[in-house]
């Protein structure tokens, strides 16, 4: 049975050592020495909703030995556990492998109690008792080992895991290679009598066993899969990865002249092709024989698939010299300045370059710059010809160029498949005839970099969307995660790549931090919601930033991967109930956070200490906004709102302008708008007091039931259905809106505001006039930035309940 394939496309489903003999530390000693494929993650809680968020995995589901493999590891749903883990499948007679699993054990590592159709019962395995737990109609026995918890779906796998005696050396070896920064790594048992995946299109290529073990570190987000890795066989193995031995890889140039629409095309390099022959030579056995002539200049040679039709190419380093070793050049025609030549020796590819190339029926050639092209008529190379000299090459296309960002431009093999090539491909692994929907991965790739005796992997598998036209809105990503949001998608920045990343919560509490390309870096349960917006430090001031914000009874600080920073979290008895105030006072990273309590205010250094020089004097009122740091000049101003007073402190808590008057205060937030501590009554009427305390109210016209928010030079309300920015009236549909923001980027305004009646995302310019092509989609807050390398904005909102929209406006 065929499923290599299964680890990159199923395995994303999962929501999810010490050896017994002590000679190894790893997860791998509990894992049965018939195992094929080596699955490990970090947690089981960085990959759960991978597979619902990558098209290409979802498309996988298709498949019966990945569908009935996802339903069988779906009982490892129920594992709590945020260890690494290693899950290690094992053929078997059906259509779906078996598996084991390994991971740290924890308190609460099975959580069973309240699961209806659960049968619990205790077997005995020779001097290890084994839990045999049945969920509906999905087992697993597991036992405990050295505090490692072990499973499987069958007792005898079970049994063969716990009696394993040691790892093969060499897959020991390559295992420890694996990243842990990575969404997953997966190592193949190439060795392995029942596992001959289908790397390549060349069926007898893939016939040969490539090489003994295959390790792959693999990020996966919405739109890509990347994986690296390396790949080694000693020489000693029949493996054909050895073929490259004492050779350099060299630039891969056939997507230079392999048309735009071609389906699939395999290079193969090296930097000198007379070890490279004879490489070939001693791996099928043969004699030593004189190779042709045409290839001693090669340092590169391929086959193109091109509308049913094979090509073979060779690039030479002397093309003249290459030319002079051909038998009397025949000329058949001259198209487009590029002579035709008749070729009367169609076996030599395969004679020379099998298992490489299997291409036998070449009857003529052509010569374009280095390149020797070979088809079987005359037709194939006038279209390369024609489309070499448009320029209209898969080198010259967009997403082939997107591709190459994550590859390396030398490789010692180098293979490239459209979407109906890797179709192909997924059919020859799972024997089945399917046609997933796969035409947004336009180029997909994989290399092998030859080095001293092992190579390097690399691949992309990435999908591809024109660039919108300018003044459109483009739905880049739709991310699904495990439940229905709770709060409204945020934007923090990530300060390995100087972009942006989403953060957001669900009704389960958990928070996820999500990759603007729609990978889930991590989800973490926390006590209760997030209050308000989550801020970001750098609690060690080196750059690295941590997210900082309050629940109602915790205060957390987490660092870039979702581990409490000590002494994080804060616990508090009472409830808190604003959201948390983080102030950089003098901008120098010395920060306090400001805790409210109801009527008290508690602050805190960044190590979690309280500040003993802030004493605040409270009332017996409750505070009704969250506290906010001003700087005026030299003065900072920390201004809430506490009853029907407006307090305005200094930073040791004590009053800094003593507001004698009283208001009705409506919910509005509190702005500095022209140098005046701003908001608005219970009627609508703009409140303004100056540094002096001096009072100010002004009709707006607006009354109760109404919005407001500013910048320091433009105010913005939204009453019924009337949006006003500055002097600027915009009349909207009737409906039940979100409070206005403004988003101040690259100089310029943007005022948006969210109806959620109708689930439209609003989005004017400072004048009021619409951005063209809004409203959009939505049903929440939205936030705007610029959150990855383009130079185009991103809007980020809820969409459907567990879904967040990323739209790009061109």
């Amino acid at each position: 049975m065929k499923y290599a394939l299964v680890c990159l496309l199923l395995c994303f489903c999962l929501t999810g050592c010490d050896n017994r003999n002590k000679k190894s530390t790893s997860l791998l000693a509990f894992s049965p020495e018939t195992a094929s494929i080596f699955i490990k993650a970090n947690s089981l809680e960085n990959i759960s909703s991978v597979l619902i968020n990558n098209d290409l995995l979802k498309a996988s589901l298709d498949y019966n030995t990945v569908s009935n493999l996802q339903k069988k590891l779906e009982i490892l749903s129920y594992l709590n556990s945020e260890n690494p883990f290693l899950i290690a499948l094992v053929p078997n007679n059906q259509n779906s492998p078996d598996f084991t699993f390994a991971t740290k054990l924890n308190a609460n590592i099975l959580s069973l109690d309240s699961l209806p159709n659960l049968i619990s019962e205790k077997l005995e395995l020779k001097k290890y008792t084994v839990d045999k737990t049945t969920i509906d109609k999905d087992t697993i026995y597991s036992t405990v080992i050295d505090s490692i918890f072990v499973g499987s779906n069958t007792l005898a796998l079970l049994e063969q895991a716990i009696n394993k005696k040691q790892n093969d050396p060499e897959l020991e070896s390559i295992f420890k290679t694996s990243s842990s920064e990575r969404s997953l790594s997966i190592v193949l048992n190439l060795k392995a009598k029942n596992l001959k995946p289908s790397f390549f299109y060349n069926d007898q290529l893939n016939a040969h066993q490539f090489s003994n073990y295959m390790l792959l570190d693999v990020d996966v987000s919405q739109n890509n899969i990347i994986f690296n890795g390396v790949t080694k066989a000693t020489d000693s193995t029949k493996s054909w990865i050895n073929i490259f031995k004492n050779t350099i890889p060299q630039e891969n140039s056939l997507s230079q002249i392999a048309p735009n629409d071609a389906d699939h095309f395999i290079s193969y390099t090296y930097n000198n092709f007379r070890v490279f022959n004879e490489n070939i030579q001693n791996y099928r056995k043969q004699d030593s024989i004189v190779p042709s002539p045409i290839f001693v200049n090669s340092v590169e040679v391929g086959s193109i698939k091109l509308n049913g039709n094979k090509v073979a190419v060779i690039k030479s380093i002397d093309a003249e010299l290459t030319l002079e070793g051909m038998d009397t050049p025949i000329l058949v025609e001259t198209f487009r300045d590029v002579n035709i030549y008749d070729f009367d020796t169609p076996e030599i590819f395969e004679e020379t370059f099998s298992p490489f190339i299997n291409f036998n029926s070449a009857l003529f050639y052509a010569v374009i710059d280095n390149f020797f092209v070979f088809a079987e008529t005359t037709d194939i190379l006038k279209g390369i010809i024609s489309n070499y000299q448009n320029k209209t090459t898969i080198s010259n296309s967009s997403h082939f160029k997107s591709v190459m960002n994550d590859l390396s431009d030398a490789s010692s093999v180098f293979v490239y498949a459209n979407q109906q090539s890797l179709n192909n491909i997924l059919n020859q692994n799972f024997n089945e005839v399917l046609s997933p929907k796969l035409e947004a991965y336009k180029a997909s790739c994989l290399q092998f970099v030859y080095e001293t005796d092992f190579a390097h992997v690399n691949g992309a598998f990435k999908t591809f969307k024109s660039t919108g036209a300018n003044n459109t809105v483009v739905e880049a990503l739709d991310i699904k995660i495990d439940a229905s949001l709770l709060t409204a998608p945020q934007l923090v920045i990530n300060h390995t790549n100087n972009q942006k990343d989403i953060v957001v919560q669900d009704i389960n509490n958990n928070l996820y931090l999500i990759s603007n390309e729609g990978k889930i870096f991590w989800k973490k349960q926390l006590d209760g919601k997030v209050l308000g917006t989550i801020e970001q430090m750098d609690i060690y001031k080196n750059g690295r930033l941590q997210l900082v914000f309050a629940t109602p009874h915790r205060v957390y600080v987490l660092d870039r991967n979702g581990k409490d920073v000590g002494p994080f979290p804060l616990k508090f008895n009472d409830k808190i109930t604003q959201s948390l105030s983080l102030f950089d006072y003098d901008s120098n990273k010395n920060y306090r956070l400001l805790v409210t309590q109801g009527k008290s205010l508690l602050m805190y250094d960044k190590q979690g200490k309280a500040v003993t020089g802030f004493r605040f004097n409270s009332t017996n009122e409750t505070i009704s906004s969250q506290p906010k740091h001003f700087r005026i000049g030299n003065k900072d101003y920390i201004v809430f709102t506490q009853g029907k007073q407006l307090r305005i402190l200094d930073r040791t808590g004590k009053t800094r302008i003593d507001v004698k008057e009283t208001f009705d205060f409506s919910t509005n937030e509190i702005y500095l708008y022209n140098n005046n501590f701003t908001t608005t009554n219970t009627n609508g009427t703009l409140i303004q007091v100056n540094q002096r305390g001096q009072v100010s109210q002004s009709n707006i016209n607006i009354s109760d039931d109404h919005f407001i928010c500013s910048t320091s030079r433009t105010l913005v309300t939204l009453f019924e259905n009337k949006l006003t920015i500055k002097s600027h009236v915009v009349e909207l549909d009737f409906g039940e809106y979100l409070p206005p923001q403004i988003f101040y980027i690259n100089d310029k305004i943007y005022v948006t505001t969210t109806d959620l009646q109708s689930n439209k995302v609003y989005l004017f310019d400072s004048l009021g006039k619409p951005i063209a092509n809004f409203p959009v989609y939505g049903n929440s807050s939205i936030t705007l930035d610029n959150i990855d390398k383009d130079r185009n904005l991103e809007l980020v909102v809820k969409g459907d309940d567990s879904d967040i929209i990323v739209y790009e406006i061109n």
